[in-house]
């Protein structure tokens, strides 16, 4: 299989903190993250005027970006942007919220995060959604996501906790 090209999966601003470290539905993120970088020539500015490195807008690009649209979408309810001309995106999980956390409820997620799945472009197969009762917190589910993103033959695994 040739290489993957990782603009298949686009670029876009980074929007939550540390894909990784996205430990709960209701703390998703809180504004936008910049990095430093440096222009052409920006040393020897950098001695004349003392100037800093140039901040930027942060992005997350390749599997990162798809991993963090997978996360946006499961946070969003649906119809949430429909004013926008995309009213199938986000996901039902919050109807959830309130809600007691029992086997019903878990499956209700599961059936919410495929149909979310479903409709993601660059997923080209769900291997797996588990759901399971947070062993930190009850009413929290830990939600598993398996899945094969289009060109690639190594599952795309992340774990998403939901608060209910």
């Amino acid at each position: 299989m040739p290489a993957i090209d990782p603009r298949r999966f686009g670029t876009d601003l980074r929007l939550l903190p540390a894909l990784e470290l996205v430990k709960s539905s209701r703390d998703p993120g809180h504004d936008l993250a910049t990095t430093r970088r440096r222009m052409t020539g920006q040393a020897e500015l950098d001695a004349r005027t003392g100037a800093d490195r140039l901040i930027d807008m942060d992005t997350y690009e390749g599997v990162d970006n798809l991993v963090q649209a997978l996360l946006l979408r499961f946070l969003t309810p649906v119809g949430e942007l429909a004013a926008l001309g995309h009213p199938d995106y986000g996901s039902r999980l919050h109807e959830l919220i309130g809600e007691l956390n029992n086997q019903t409820n878990r499956n209700r997620a599961k059936l919410f995060v495929l149909g979310s799945l479903a409709l993601e472009p660059r997923i080209r197969q769900v291997v797996s959604v588990d759901v399971t009762q947070s062993r930190a917190n009850p009413t929290q589910m830990d939600i598993r996501v398996s899945a094969l993103a289009i060109d690639q033959d190594t599952p795309l695994n992340l774990v998403f906790t939901f608060s209910l």
